[in-house]
């Protein structure tokens, strides 16, 4: 066994299971149990250990882990130092970039951030939106939410700054969106005496370039096809713009062996057409991973 290891934080909680999955797609299988905060990896040179994503980037910095995954917002509550080494779009419900808002009850009188001098807020990252309100010039009294942020207005608090994704459970609440204090996603870090050490940062290139394959493979299927040489032209048309199959010669010298790396919900519109101009044998297949 390697006496060389890493030490990756992985986050514990809504991250968890996309991050998993995203290893698996990667080709890294890890497994959680219930009872461990150290799950298990199939590479002797890594050591995960389990973690609160909002914990992860003070601990990167102190050089307790040596990388993990971690929002870039809680990168900033925790005013870590540390080296971003790659921006890893993902999250449990979408690939989009999760918000942190501030938000009030529909029939509030606040409408701006102006509105907000000598208001109580309440929210999970008290540093970024004392920081916004400074900013802005404005006074408040913001205190450390617990939890169900999004109840607490306006019986306990005139405001709230919350996470969302899809601005669902906001709207539940009877909540609107005053503005936007940071877009957020996930980011792998690394502690800045762990990326002087060659060998840690070439473990970590190593791994980063195959999640970003795993990502890059995200939604998007193979397609391949016999074509005929004579309708090459036709069929090229149908595909996406910009779009550059590899075509090889078949053993009929009259037909043509095409590949192409499409979008999976373009499928079902263009193989119609395709098998229409003339394609034959048709065959969708999955991807794990692209590697630009």
């Amino acid at each position: 066994m390697s006496k060389k290891v890493l030490k990756l934080g992985i986050p514990k909680g809504s991250l968890e299971e996309a991050t998993v999955s995203l290893f698996a797609r990667a080709g890294y299988k890890i497994q959680i149990s219930s009872r461990s905060y150290f799950p298990a990896i199939d590479d002797v040179e890594i050591e995960c250990m389990l973690i609160r994503a909002q914990e992860i980037a003070r601990y990167v910095m102190d050089g307790v882990l040596d990388a993990g995954l971690t929002g870039k917002d809680w990168v900033m509550e925790n005013r870590a130092d540390v080296v971003e080494i790659a921006d890893l779009i993902y999250s449990k419900a979408t690939s989009r970039p999760v918000r942190w808002v501030l938000a009030v009850p529909n029939d509030s009188d606040i409408h701006s951030v102006k509105d907000l001098q000598g208001k109580r807020i309440a929210t999970e990252v008290v540093n970024m939106t004392t920081d916004y309100l400074k900013k802005h010039d404005v006074t408040a009294h913001v205190e450390f939410s617990w939890g169900a942020t999004e109840v607490k207005a306006p019986k306990l608090v005139d405001a709230i700054v919350e996470v969302t994704e899809t601005g669902n459970s906001l709207r539940a609440n009877n909540l609107r969106i005053i503005d936007t204090l940071l877009e957020s996603n996930t980011k792998f870090i690394m502690n800045k005496e762990a990326h002087q050490d060659d060998w840690k940062r070439d473990k970590v290139d190593r791994l980063v370039l195959m999640l970003k394959g795993a990502m890059a493979a995200n939604g998007k299927v193979g397609l391949m096809m016999n074509v005929p040489k004579a309708k090459k032209d036709e069929i090229l048309k149908i595909l996406p713009e910009g779009k550059k199959p590899t075509i090889a010669e078949l053993t009929d010298k009259n037909w043509l062996d095409m590949s192409v790396i499409l979008e999976e919900k373009l499928v079902r519109d263009i193989v119609p057409d395709l098998k229409k101009a003339g394609a034959e044998d048709i065959v969708e297949f999955p991807l794990n991973k692209i590697i630009h």
